[in-house]
């Protein structure tokens, strides 16, 4: 009876240890995410981005001197252009400490960045209601950095007109670092 016993037993605990070994063999199989970009839905300067990643001879940048040549040639290819930026605080007068594009940034809590799908982590810029909220801008020839700054236009400011743009920094005393200074332009996404 006893050797029958430990014959059931040692056969259950076998099956118990083949059941855990394909479950840890099961579980142990993680899934990759994987991501592609559907460019026939693509708005179009974030094709020609694409394509410039991959053959940037083809890409030309528009350099423009006008607003009015930045809004029309803005949503089709990249625009560069010289402009001035400012800085500002959340906490600033006529300020409401929040962004006023979508998604609403709490900007109160010293959180002067957005996550961006594309781009990652970028700094906030106000500027004119003409240049859509989500355009991606990359800044040159500042004092703040002696490299690019990369940003996303997620506020607006009522006396941010033209090629001005207005720098987000935690508090509307810090802004005054930024001072007024003449800067490098590059929108590389027209809105969302």
């Amino acid at each position: 009876m006893k050797r029958v016993f430990l014959f059931i037993r040692n056969q259950v605990l076998f099956i118990i240890v083949l059941c855990l070994l394909f479950l840890i063999v099961a579980t142990s199989n993680k899934k990759q995410e994987v991501v592609t970009h559907n460019i026939n839905s693509a708005r179009s300067i974030q094709a020609i981005h694409l394509v410039s990643k991959y053959n940037p001879k083809k890409v030309e940048v528009k350099t423009v001197n006008t607003f009015a040549d930045l809004l029309k040639y803005g949503a089709s290819s990249p625009v560069k252009f010289n402009g001035i930026m400012t800085g500002y605080g959340p906490d600033c007068q006529g300020c409401g400490g929040h962004s006023a594009c979508s998604p609403g940034q709490d900007l109160r809590n010293g959180n002067i960045y957005f996550k961006d799908n594309t781009y990652g982590k970028v700094r906030i810029v106000a500027s004119s209601s003409s240049i859509p909220c989500g355009s991606i801008v990359k800044i040159t020839n500042s004092t703040l950095s002696s490299g690019t700054i990369t940003a996303v236009v997620l506020d607006r400011g009522g006396a941010i007109q033209g090629t001005k743009m207005d720098f987000l920094e935690e508090t509307e005393a810090r802004a005054s670092r930024v001072g007024k200074q003449m800067v490098t332009y590059e929108i590389v996404r027209w809105g969302w």
